[in-house]
């Protein structure tokens, strides 16, 4: 048993580590974290609100392309930029000065949203951990994928839903040296690790 009788409070930007043998109780332990296990003694307690992100082993992805799999993980971010675009369009025709009021309104929080999550980017954020991942050709098929390939695809999704807290099951397995380098800079989630011990 790698954890027994522990009180853990993680904070923003934490990055936590676990390492132990095979059957200490790392994956269930991190499944207890994420919800997904409620077979345990104790209680936890994610802040209100907060949005947990979980890399299993084996992820499960739709069987669709790589590029898809991908696209659902940003579509809030999609609607978001879609409708700020919408909106642009609308202040260009005439109006009641009412309903130009209410779509200003409408167009200035979605441009706080943008900035804030920096969403004018986003085409170039995917590109980049796709590329950095290592992830395989968009118009790729899951379904021809190697488990490996399926991870990263899996990671790359995770990390792009900007998650507050990350739970990643061995995230570094079939992982260059490149793509672990580029994992350890990324610092705008709060992400537990597990890993087996080389001993």
């Amino acid at each position: 048993m790698v954890l027994d009788s522990i009180d853990l409070s993680f904070y923003p930007g934490a990055k936590i580590g676990v390492v132990g043998s095979n059957g200490s109780g790392k994956s269930t332990l991190l499944k207890i974290m994420a919800g997904l296990d409620p077979d345990f003694t104790g209680t936890a307690r994610p802040k209100p609100g907060a949005k947990i992100g979980y890399l299993a082993q084996e992820p499960v992805l739709e069987y669709k392309t790589v590029q898809e799999n991908i696209e659902a993980s940003i579509s809030e971010s999609r609607s978001i930029l879609d409708e700020y675009n919408n909106l642009a369009l609308k202040l260009g025709e005439d109006m009641e000065p009412s309903e130009m009021e209410s779509v200003m309104d409408r167009f200035n929080v979605l441009q706080d949203v943008i900035d804030a999550g920096d969403l004018w980017e986003l085409d170039r954020t995917v590109e980049r951990a796709m590329e950095s991942l290592r992830c395989p050709p968009g118009d790729a098929e899951i379904a021809n994928l190697s488990g490996g390939e399926k991870r990263r695809v899996a990671l790359a999704s995770l990390l792009l839903r900007n998650h507050d807290v990350l739970l990643l099951d061995e995230p570094t397995n079939h992982l260059d040296a490149e793509s672990v380098s580029w994992l350890e800079q990324v610092r705008h989630i709060t992400s537990t690790r597990y890993k087996h011990s080389k001993l």
